[in-house]
Protein backbone atom coordinates (compact mmCIF):
# COMPACT_ATOMS: atom_id res chain seq x y z
CA UNK A 1 0.00 0.00 0.00
CA UNK A 2 2.89 2.41 0.68
CA UNK A 3 4.21 2.52 -2.91
CA UNK A 4 0.91 3.49 -4.65
CA UNK A 5 0.35 6.11 -1.96
CA UNK A 6 3.83 7.49 -2.60
CA UNK A 7 3.12 7.73 -6.33
CA UNK A 8 -0.21 9.46 -5.69
CA UNK A 9 1.50 11.95 -3.37
CA UNK A 10 4.19 12.68 -5.97
CA UNK A 11 1.56 13.01 -8.67
CA UNK A 12 -0.47 15.50 -6.61
CA UNK A 13 2.64 17.62 -5.99
CA UNK A 14 3.50 17.61 -9.69
CA UNK A 15 -0.09 18.56 -10.56
CA UNK A 16 0.15 21.58 -8.26
CA UNK A 17 3.47 22.73 -9.72
CA UNK A 18 2.45 22.21 -13.35
CA UNK A 19 -0.91 23.88 -12.80
CA UNK A 20 0.84 26.89 -11.30
CA UNK A 21 3.33 27.01 -14.19
CA UNK A 22 0.52 26.91 -16.77
CA UNK A 23 -1.51 29.57 -14.98
CA UNK A 24 1.41 31.97 -14.58
CA UNK A 25 2.41 31.57 -18.23
CA UNK A 26 5.62 29.61 -17.71
CA UNK A 27 4.08 27.06 -20.07
CA UNK A 28 1.96 29.10 -22.51
CA UNK A 29 -0.86 27.69 -24.61
CA UNK A 30 0.43 25.28 -27.24
CA UNK A 31 3.50 24.23 -25.24
CA UNK A 32 4.38 20.55 -25.35
CA UNK A 33 4.89 18.92 -21.94
CA UNK A 34 7.27 16.01 -22.40
CA UNK A 35 7.00 13.30 -19.76
CA UNK A 36 10.71 12.42 -19.84
CA UNK A 37 11.82 16.07 -19.52
CA UNK A 38 9.38 16.70 -16.68
CA UNK A 39 10.48 13.51 -14.96
CA UNK A 40 14.09 14.68 -15.12
CA UNK A 41 13.16 18.15 -13.87
CA UNK A 42 11.26 16.78 -10.88
CA UNK A 43 13.61 13.87 -10.27
CA UNK A 44 10.86 11.25 -10.62
CA UNK A 45 9.88 8.45 -12.98
CA UNK A 46 7.40 9.00 -15.80
CA UNK A 47 4.58 7.29 -13.87
CA UNK A 48 3.65 10.15 -11.49
CA UNK A 49 4.22 12.65 -14.32
CA UNK A 50 1.80 10.74 -16.56
CA UNK A 51 -0.79 10.63 -13.75
CA UNK A 52 -0.37 14.38 -13.21
CA UNK A 53 -0.90 15.10 -16.91
CA UNK A 54 -4.08 13.02 -16.95
CA UNK A 55 -5.37 15.07 -13.99
CA UNK A 56 -4.54 18.32 -15.77
CA UNK A 57 -6.33 17.02 -18.85
CA UNK A 58 -9.43 16.41 -16.70
CA UNK A 59 -9.17 20.04 -15.52
CA UNK A 60 -8.98 21.23 -19.12
CA UNK A 61 -5.49 22.69 -18.79
CA UNK A 62 -3.81 20.23 -21.17
CA UNK A 63 -4.82 18.06 -24.12
CA UNK A 64 -3.38 14.59 -24.64
CA UNK A 65 -2.71 14.38 -28.38
CA UNK A 66 -1.76 11.08 -30.14
CA UNK A 67 1.87 11.09 -31.30
CA UNK A 68 2.48 14.43 -29.57
CA UNK A 69 1.70 13.83 -25.93
CA UNK A 70 0.47 16.56 -23.58
CA UNK A 71 -0.12 20.05 -25.02
CA UNK A 72 -1.12 23.08 -22.93
CA UNK A 73 -4.69 23.90 -23.97
CA UNK A 74 -5.54 27.03 -25.91
CA UNK A 75 -7.82 29.55 -24.22
CA UNK A 76 -11.30 28.97 -25.59
CA UNK A 77 -14.59 30.87 -25.80
CA UNK A 78 -16.46 27.57 -25.76
CA UNK A 79 -14.76 26.60 -22.52
CA UNK A 80 -15.53 29.95 -20.90
CA UNK A 81 -19.22 29.58 -21.69
CA UNK A 82 -19.30 25.93 -20.60
CA UNK A 83 -17.50 26.56 -17.29
CA UNK A 84 -19.49 29.66 -16.39
CA UNK A 85 -22.83 28.11 -17.37
CA UNK A 86 -22.12 25.31 -14.90
CA UNK A 87 -20.86 27.68 -12.20
CA UNK A 88 -23.96 29.86 -12.52
CA UNK A 89 -26.18 26.79 -11.99
CA UNK A 90 -24.24 24.98 -9.27
CA UNK A 91 -22.75 27.67 -7.04
CA UNK A 92 -26.01 29.43 -6.00
CA UNK A 93 -27.43 26.00 -5.10
CA UNK A 94 -24.46 25.31 -2.85
CA UNK A 95 -24.65 28.75 -1.25
CA UNK A 96 -28.36 28.27 -0.51
CA UNK A 97 -27.50 25.13 1.47
CA UNK A 98 -24.40 26.48 3.15
CA UNK A 99 -25.17 30.08 4.15
CA UNK A 100 -27.87 29.31 6.76
CA UNK A 101 -25.28 27.18 8.61
CA UNK A 102 -22.56 29.84 8.81
CA UNK A 103 -21.02 30.47 12.22
CA UNK A 104 -18.93 33.34 13.55
CA UNK A 105 -15.84 31.26 12.77
CA UNK A 106 -16.96 30.88 9.15
CA UNK A 107 -17.36 34.64 8.77
CA UNK A 108 -13.93 35.20 10.30
CA UNK A 109 -12.50 32.84 7.69
CA UNK A 110 -14.30 34.62 4.85
CA UNK A 111 -13.13 38.01 6.13
CA UNK A 112 -9.55 36.74 6.32
CA UNK A 113 -9.63 35.44 2.74
CA UNK A 114 -11.15 38.73 1.58
CA UNK A 115 -8.42 40.74 3.30
CA UNK A 116 -5.72 38.60 1.66
CA UNK A 117 -7.49 39.03 -1.69
CA UNK A 118 -7.38 42.83 -1.16
CA UNK A 119 -3.67 42.69 -0.37
CA UNK A 120 -2.95 40.56 -3.44
CA UNK A 121 -4.82 43.07 -5.61
CA UNK A 122 -2.95 46.06 -4.16
CA UNK A 123 0.36 44.23 -4.62
CA UNK A 124 -0.72 43.03 -8.09
CA UNK A 125 0.26 39.55 -6.97
CA UNK A 126 -1.12 37.67 -9.98
CA UNK A 127 -0.11 34.25 -8.70
CA UNK A 128 -2.39 34.61 -5.65
CA UNK A 129 -5.50 36.09 -7.29
CA UNK A 130 -6.95 32.90 -8.71
CA UNK A 131 -6.22 30.76 -5.66
CA UNK A 132 -7.73 33.28 -3.25
CA UNK A 133 -10.77 33.66 -5.50
CA UNK A 134 -11.27 29.89 -5.45
CA UNK A 135 -10.67 29.78 -1.68
CA UNK A 136 -13.29 32.49 -1.16
CA UNK A 137 -15.93 30.75 -3.25
CA UNK A 138 -15.30 27.34 -1.71
CA UNK A 139 -15.49 28.87 1.79
CA UNK A 140 -18.99 30.05 0.89
CA UNK A 141 -20.04 26.46 0.19
CA UNK A 142 -18.27 24.70 3.04
CA UNK A 143 -21.48 23.59 4.81
CA UNK A 144 -23.39 22.47 1.70
CA UNK A 145 -24.17 18.73 2.12
CA UNK A 146 -23.36 17.99 -1.54
CA UNK A 147 -19.73 16.82 -1.60
CA UNK A 148 -19.87 15.72 -5.25
CA UNK A 149 -21.15 19.11 -6.37
CA UNK A 150 -18.50 20.88 -4.29
CA UNK A 151 -15.82 18.74 -5.95
CA UNK A 152 -17.18 19.63 -9.39
CA UNK A 153 -17.26 23.34 -8.51
CA UNK A 154 -13.68 23.23 -7.22
CA UNK A 155 -12.60 21.74 -10.54
CA UNK A 156 -14.52 24.46 -12.42
CA UNK A 157 -12.84 27.15 -10.33
CA UNK A 158 -9.44 25.64 -11.06
CA UNK A 159 -10.22 25.56 -14.77
CA UNK A 160 -11.49 29.13 -14.77
CA UNK A 161 -8.41 30.36 -12.87
CA UNK A 162 -6.46 31.22 -16.03
CA UNK A 163 -9.51 33.09 -17.33
CA UNK A 164 -10.10 34.85 -14.02
CA UNK A 165 -6.54 36.18 -14.20
CA UNK A 166 -7.40 37.75 -17.54
CA UNK A 167 -10.60 39.24 -16.13
CA UNK A 168 -8.71 40.66 -13.14
CA UNK A 169 -5.92 42.07 -15.29
CA UNK A 170 -7.25 45.63 -15.06
CA UNK A 171 -7.82 47.86 -12.05
CA UNK A 172 -11.55 48.32 -12.66
CA UNK A 173 -12.27 44.57 -12.70
CA UNK A 174 -10.19 44.04 -9.56
CA UNK A 175 -12.13 46.73 -7.71
CA UNK A 176 -15.46 45.27 -8.80
CA UNK A 177 -14.49 41.75 -7.68
CA UNK A 178 -13.37 43.08 -4.30
CA UNK A 179 -16.64 44.96 -3.74
CA UNK A 180 -18.85 42.10 -4.93
CA UNK A 181 -17.11 39.59 -2.66
CA UNK A 182 -17.60 41.95 0.29
CA UNK A 183 -21.29 42.38 -0.60
CA UNK A 184 -21.78 38.61 -0.76
CA UNK A 185 -20.38 38.24 2.75
CA UNK A 186 -22.56 41.08 4.00
CA UNK A 187 -25.71 39.47 2.58
CA UNK A 188 -24.82 36.12 4.14
CA UNK A 189 -24.06 37.75 7.48
CA UNK A 190 -27.51 39.40 7.38
CA UNK A 191 -29.00 35.97 6.53
CA UNK A 192 -30.43 37.34 3.30
CA UNK A 193 -29.74 33.99 1.68
CA UNK A 194 -32.06 34.22 -1.33
CA UNK A 195 -30.75 37.67 -2.18
CA UNK A 196 -27.17 36.42 -1.77
CA UNK A 197 -27.82 33.55 -4.18
CA UNK A 198 -29.28 35.89 -6.80
CA UNK A 199 -26.33 38.26 -6.37
CA UNK A 200 -23.87 35.36 -6.70
CA UNK A 201 -25.49 34.34 -9.98
CA UNK A 202 -25.15 37.92 -11.28
CA UNK A 203 -21.55 38.04 -10.05
CA UNK A 204 -20.62 34.90 -11.99
CA UNK A 205 -22.42 36.15 -15.09
CA UNK A 206 -20.68 39.54 -14.95
CA UNK A 207 -17.29 37.83 -14.77
CA UNK A 208 -18.23 35.79 -17.85
CA UNK A 209 -19.25 38.92 -19.76
CA UNK A 210 -16.01 40.70 -18.85
CA UNK A 211 -14.03 37.67 -19.99
CA UNK A 212 -15.82 37.51 -23.31
CA UNK A 213 -14.96 41.19 -23.84
CA UNK A 214 -11.32 40.47 -23.08
CA UNK A 215 -11.41 37.54 -25.50
CA UNK A 216 -13.06 39.67 -28.17
CA UNK A 217 -10.28 42.25 -27.82
CA UNK A 218 -7.84 39.69 -29.17
CA UNK A 219 -6.28 38.25 -26.02
CA UNK A 220 -7.19 34.74 -27.17
CA UNK A 221 -5.95 33.27 -30.40
CA UNK A 222 -8.21 33.64 -33.50
CA UNK A 223 -8.45 29.86 -33.76
CA UNK A 224 -10.26 29.75 -30.42
CA UNK A 225 -12.55 32.61 -31.40
CA UNK A 226 -13.60 30.92 -34.62
CA UNK A 227 -14.82 27.92 -32.64
CA UNK A 228 -17.40 29.97 -30.75
CA UNK A 229 -20.88 30.54 -32.18
CA UNK A 230 -21.71 33.17 -29.57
Amino acid sequence: MKEPLKHRTLSAAIVDQLRRAILDGTYPAGSQLRQDALGDAYGVSRIPVREALFQLEAEGLVRIVPQKGAIVSELSLDEINDVFDLRRILEPRLLAQSAPRFTAVDFEGLDDIHKRFEKAIKARNVSDWGQLNADFHMALYVHAPQPRTRTIVLSLLQTSDRYTRLQLSNTKAMGIAEKEHAHLVALCRAQKVEEACRFLERHIESVRKDLLQVVGSGTIAPKSRRKSKR
